[in-house]
């Protein structure tokens, strides 16, 4: 009986010996530290800047502390606050308002490109045959010269505004 009265002692102390899950502590982290030694930074380059390493009068001085100061106070955006892309209309020939009123090169390359490849592939071309094409990128580029391709160029801002503009608004 001895042996079964030292097991349930065991098994007691075990029980009691379980511990709790140590408590997880996250810290904040506060970016405003960054923000501020980002100015200081900025002010430190400017200041830099306008000295230039030469001897300045007192007004010069003056001017350039009462600057800095204006860029200290500046608020410091962080994040852009959100921009819906629209559509810009391009209304009538010569109204192209994003971009050159002609095609780009890289506007042309693509357009041939796209429908020489439709052509290679067996497309109905929009204009007869010219005589002298050799190739689906020869009948390509006479159907671009003759603003036959219905395609539309999207030009888009930095900013996400695009205008949709037909093939025969460009010169």
């Amino acid at each position: 009986m001895s042996e079964a009265n030292d097991q349930e002692v065991v098994l007691e102390e075990t029980e009691e010996v379980e511990e709790e899950p140590a408590p997880v502590i996250i810290q904040e982290v506060e970016e405003e530290p960054a923000v501020a030694q980002q100015v200081t930074d900025a002010i430190t380059a400017y200041r830099k800047v306008r000295e230039a390493g030469k001897e300045l009068s007192e007004k010069e001085k003056d001017q350039i502390d009462k600057e800095c100061k204006i860029i200290q106070d500046r608020e410091v955006i962080e994040i852009d606050p959100i921009h819906e892309a629209k559509e810009i209309p391009a209304t009538g020939k010569g109204k192209v308002q994003i971009g050159p009123p002609t095609l780009t090169r890289f506007e042309k390359a693509r357009i041939m490109g796209a429908r020489a490849l439709q052509l290679s592939l067996g497309a109905p071309t929009f204009i007869p045959i010219p005589k002298d094409a050799r190739t689906s990128l020869d009948i390509a580029m006479e159907e671009l010269e003759r603003k036959a391709i219905p395609i539309t160029v999207r030009r888009v801002l930095p900013n996400g505004d695009y205008q949709n503009i037909p093939i025969e608004y460009f010169d």
